[in-house]
């Protein structure tokens, strides 16, 4: 397939434009209004944004391509014509080039990974418009750009809408949480450490690592909300005395003490043999009281209402300190209602579960005929 630098099929263009002459309505975009993948999303306005420096202009005919921290791979084809930040690359594609092709070729992981290889700038990094412009694209005749990117705008429509469904599934949980709890101002209020028995883990010392009682551990990054990350679990010295007391089992609830205080999920024993690491505490509910999931829950709730922040400690990293954990007010409806909701999480789960194995292999077949397109192939 006939190979081209990207300046010879497309310009970057970056004419400037004062934004106090334009119309306070039009569009712009900055970074933050777009994601990774290319989705734009919170478009704010030249008058909304109070902006003063030059900006680019980009029209529908553009591609747009965020060069700075370009391993973000923020690249969006615009629906609409407007400014943006001299941060983003308006890209014109020429007569010979398809926009939505280009699109594809430039989200390609190796084109991502070129680009962030040649950024410079050691805490800001960015690309050279004219390094962009050095980057070598395969060009096919039009017809076949344009078979090619219908291909792949359709395979990442299902993609899309996989993870919409994961994202309504989420909110799901949360509904009915809400429809079966309301504000939880209703039910008999105790103390975290009055229905829960807490445990903070161990704390990580290199100088007692002998490496003769090895076992894994769980840290702040593998607990996220309602699940964990297993994709990187370290491991360390655990003595005898300190795996009697730090063993998980199931259904306990780890909370994490800092980075995002108070977010949880219900160990389920995914690991056969596993402990925990001081940044996260350990809970087990009063299995007469209270239910860990609905525990996770309502922690979700007390953390995104607000009034999780009276008992988190912020002097200068937030922390949820062991004795503030148990001070925590806890609502505890009755324990039946309780175990009703966590069957229906369950149920929501299963799905939720199903939704992302298929999310997993539209991703492989999406990575498979994106190597497959750039490449001949497809």
């Amino acid at each position: 397939m006939k190979m081209v630098a990207l300046g010879e099929v497309a310009h970057v263009e970056r004419a400037g434009v004062d934004p106090r002459a334009l119309d306070p309505d039009t569009p712009y975009l900055g970074l933050e209004h777009i994601e990774r993948g290319g989705r734009i999303v919170g478009c704010g306005t030249v008058g909304t944004a109070e902006l003063t420096s030059t900006k680019f202009s980009f029209t529908t005919e553009h591609v747009l391509f965020g060069k700075l921290r370009p391993y973000l791979g923020k690249i969006a084809r615009p629906p609409f014509s407007g400014v943006c930040s001299t941060d983003i690359l308006p890209i014109r594609p020429g007569e010979g080039l398809d926009r939505n092709y280009l699109v594809h070729y430039l989200r390609q992981p190796t084109v991502i990974g070129l680009a962030a290889s040649q950024a410079t700038g050691a805490n800001l990094p960015r690309l050279s418009p004219r390094v962009l412009e050095a980057f070598e694209i395969p060009l096919p005749p039009l017809p076949e750009q344009r078979r090619i990117a219908a291909i792949l705008d359709n395979a990442d429509a299902l993609r899309t809408k996989r993870r919409h469904t994961l994202a309504l599934l989420d909110d799901l949980t949360k509904s009915v949480f809400h429809d079966m709890f309301g504000e939880l101002t209703q039910w008999p209020i105790h103390k975290f450490g009055d229905v829960c028995e807490t445990r903070l883990g161990k704390m990580l010392d290199a100088k007692q690592q002998t490496g003769e009682h090895q076992r894994p551990y769980l840290r702040n990054a593998n607990v996220q909300w309602f699940r964990f990350d297993l994709d990187d679990v370290l491991s360390m010295d655990f003595d005898a005395k300190s795996r009697a007391l730090l063993q998980l089992q199931p259904w306990d609830l780890l909370i994490c003490e800092g980075g995002e205080p108070g977010r949880c999920a219900v160990w389920r024993g995914q690991i056969a043999e596993c402990y925990y690491q001081k940044a996260l505490h350990r809970a087990r509910p009063n299995t007469r009281l209270a239910h860990p999931e609905f525990i996770a829950h309502q922690m979700w709730h007390l953390a995104h209402s607000g009034a999780l922040s009276d008992y988190v400690t912020s002097a200068t990293i937030a922390h949820l300190t062991g004795e503030k954990l148990k001070q925590l007010p806890l609502a505890v409806p009755p324990l039946p209602l309780q175990k009703e909701f966590a069957t229906r999480v369950a149920a929501i789960n299963a799905e939720r579960t199903a939704a992302q194995r298929s999310l997993d292999t539209l991703d492989e077949l999406f990575a498979s005929l994106q190597s497959r397109a750039f490449s001949g192939q497809l």
